[in-house]
């Protein structure tokens, strides 16, 4: 029986190389590593987006041979899985936070199979490694531009569901505005769904309602609202800026790359893959950073920030990691 999708493809690194500068000269002495994505949301959703685009180039750079399946339903999520491992991929891809029991029951019945799944919970075995989302740095700097722009001091932020890789980036916006503006006052609203952006503009409006005039979009969606009724807003994970351009005046940006690249690493070298990579996520390593638009912020607001990035770089300032349930 086929995995239900909206769509399967199969991307081979045997071309486009010269279309990703910053893949190309790196060379890969081993046979591309075979990956099978399964995307619970469609892959223009966000957070799959980031994940997708970075397989994607993986595959252009001959890194990978890279197949995928989205909008894979939790009731479908366990056999897609094993579909995959059956069919010989090396490396299963997924997120497993709405079948986490059933995804590490598959990974038992597939010891020689490589799985990373995103996940609250840790690593299992030799074969079974777990990532989390952790753009919070760039969304701690975001938060100290945006500290400086409110006129009402009531910042807002929409958000999917309060999972630790949720909370974790709400608070770490939080913590940016607090550092430049005490005065500051926070509201927040969790619509339930990784990808509905009626939901999300809808939280935004009523944020706005609220007194907010400067939100953080955690879910696509939020920026809609914040057009509509013509405050600022901040993008994650991706570059909203040219959808949104009087609207969106930064991005908290996810790389996915470094990810990719550690646990290939870990199967070519035959080393177990039964880790946290979520590591390969921080700016150290180059899996997060800020984008801002210059003209769109207070110029007096950009020389502290970017000291801040730049400690946070060189490891002299680390982010706090709050992954409560913000208030």
């Amino acid at each position: 029986m086929p995995i239900i999708t909206s769509r399967r493809k199969v991307l081979i690194g045997t071309a486009a190389t010269l279309a990703m500068p910053a893949l190309v000269g790196r060379a890969w002495a081993q046979s591309p590593v075979k990956v099978a994505g399964v995307h619970a949301s469609p892959v223009e959703n966000a957070w799959n987006s980031r994940i997708h685009l970075a397989m994607q180039k993986a595959a252009e750079a001959g890194q990978i041979e890279y197949e995928f399946s989205e909008g894979v339903s939790a009731t479908d999520y366990p056999r897609a899985m094993r579909e995959y491992a059956e069919a010989g991929h090396q490396l299963v891809w997924g997120e497993s936070y709405a079948v986490e029991r059933e995804a590490r029951e598959v990974a038992a019945d597939y010891p020689d199979t490589a799985f990373l799944m995103g996940s609250s919970g840790g690593p299992q075995g030799d074969n079974f490694g777990v990532f989390g989302t952790r753009n919070h740095e760039a969304a701690y700097l975001a938060g100290m531009l945006a500290g400086r722009m409110s006129d009402s001091n009531v910042f807002g932020s929409v958000g999917g569901y309060p999972i630790p890789e949720v909370n974790l980036l709400i608070n770490a916006f939080r913590m940016g505005v607090s550092e430049v503006n005490p005065d500051a006052t926070f509201l927040n609203g969790f619509i339930g769904a990784w990808f509905d952006p009626a939901k999300a503009k809808e939280a935004a409006i009523a944020q706005i309602d609220a007194g907010a005039d400067i939100l953080f979009g955690e879910r696509i969606g939020t920026a809609d609202g914040a057009q509509e009724r013509g405050v600022k807003a901040i993008g994650s994970l991706i570059d909203y800026t040219p959808r949104y351009p009087d609207t969106v005046f930064a991005n908290a940006i996810w790389h996915y790359g470094p990810t990719i690249d550690a646990i290939v690493a870990d199967i070519n070298a035959g080393n177990p893959v039964g880790r946290d990579y979520t590591e390969y996520s921080f700016m150290k390593h180059g899996g997060n950073d800020l984008i801002y638009v210059a003209e769109m912020v207070p110029a007096d607001a950009i020389p502290a920030m970017e000291q801040k990035r730049s400690d946070i770089q060189a490891g002299d300032f680390e982010v706090p990691i709050d992954a409560e349930e913000p208030a």
